[in-house]
């Protein structure tokens, strides 16, 4: 139960740093114009939640005002774009905006693994690219054909810091030109969905509503939260089980500024009692959330203690919204 307080105490400002750190970025702040629209479901295979990241903002405006008074960091992080160009032979900075498809799978009756799959929307050169892609690869790659298309499986075996956060092991990449602004990454396995979902794609429309609801966000998301999802939860606390239990989908996004960066989050319920009794447990946990922020340490403590500070948590009939915001500088200590 201690555990689990402690992390809904500070779940703003692990959200902010998450999200806000979830794509490699470029040294100059500038304002970018919004990309121009897609279909957000373009070859997504079948998923329960759903994340679109505007990548041009992200490079260019979020994460520069995040790390702009850092210089030792902001270089740490070029080199990450550079390395992760190196390694696989795609440059980021020809992304305009990633959609990334997830699915839930059960591998055993006590863990949940996400599937994910991410569609990188630019505009690319078919020969170029494969050539960046054998170039990086040095041999260690490999070709599979698969329903008329090309997927170049690429042996990385290395650690990138993939979403500008985690280091994470990555063995094999597969990568795959879907039309002329569309390519697609992840398992090969996965890759395949996406060739299959084809254009139309296959992503509820629901969710791909959810993920777009604001516009102007640097990051949108909408995802389910199954009955399978919620049997893996372990809350330690029979109300609020009961509370989240009542949940039927999540969504929000993430939003920034020259100075600042927002959250909102928004859970979805099935009755509007349960959004109001979900409220008022949150309520109580956003009370008690101060007692374990004082046993952090700095930078993590000043930052939590601000996303606690701004929290606004409004019930909004069977919606229960979740709103906060930190200044971009501040999340920079938490990125290594």
């Amino acid at each position: 139960m201690k555990s689990f307080l402690s992390k809904l105490s500070i779940a703003a400002a692990i959200i902010t740093v998450v999200i806000g750190s979830s794509v490699p970025f470029a040294g100059q702040r500038q304002r970018t114009v919004p990309a121009p629209p897609l279909n957000v479901a373009s070859y997504l295979p079948t998923s329960d939640a759903i994340v679109v990241v505007d990548v041009k903002r992200m490079l260019n405006e979020t994460m520069p005002g995040i790390l702009g008074g850092d210089a030792a960091k902001l270089a740490d992080a070029n080199a990450e774009v550079d390395k992760f160009k190196t390694k696989t032979g795609i440059d980021l900075h020809a992304i305009d905006r990633v959609v990334i498809g997830v699915h839930y799978t059960y591998p055993t009756p006590t863990s949940t693994r996400l599937e994910t799959v991410a569609i990188a929307h630019g505009t690319f050169d078919a020969r170029a690219l494969a050539a960046s892609i054998r170039a990086a690869a040095n041999g260690k790659s490999r070709e599979e054909k698969y329903r008329g298309a090309t997927i170049t499986i690429v042996n990385v075996n290395d650690d990138l810091k993939l979403l500008g956060l985690w280091s994470m092991r990555v063995n094999e990449l597969a990568i795959c030109m879907l039309d002329q602004n569309s390519l697609a990454l992840g398992t090969p396995a996965n890759v395949r969905a996406a060739v299959d979902a084809g254009k139309a794609g296959r992503a509820p429309a629901d969710l791909v509503s959810l993920a777009t609801r604001d516009a102007s966000a640097v990051i949108g998301f909408g995802g389910s939260i199954t009955p399978e999802l919620l049997t893996k939860l372990d809350v330690g606390n029979d109300t609020i089980a009961k509370d989240v239990g009542a949940i039927r989908q999540v969504y929000g996004s993430v939003g920034s500024t020259q100075t600042d960066v927002t959250v909102m989050m928004v859970a979805r319920t099935d009755s509007i009692d349960a959004a109001k009794n979900l409220g008022d447990t949150v309520e109580g946990l956003k009370q008690l959330g101060g007692v374990f922020i004082m046993r952090m340490t700095q930078p993590r403590k000043g930052l939590a203690e601000s996303a606690l500070n701004n929290l606004k948590i409004t019930a909004r009939g069977t919606e229960l919204e979740l709103r906060t915001q930190v200044t971009a500088a501040s999340l920079a200590g938490l990125i290594k």
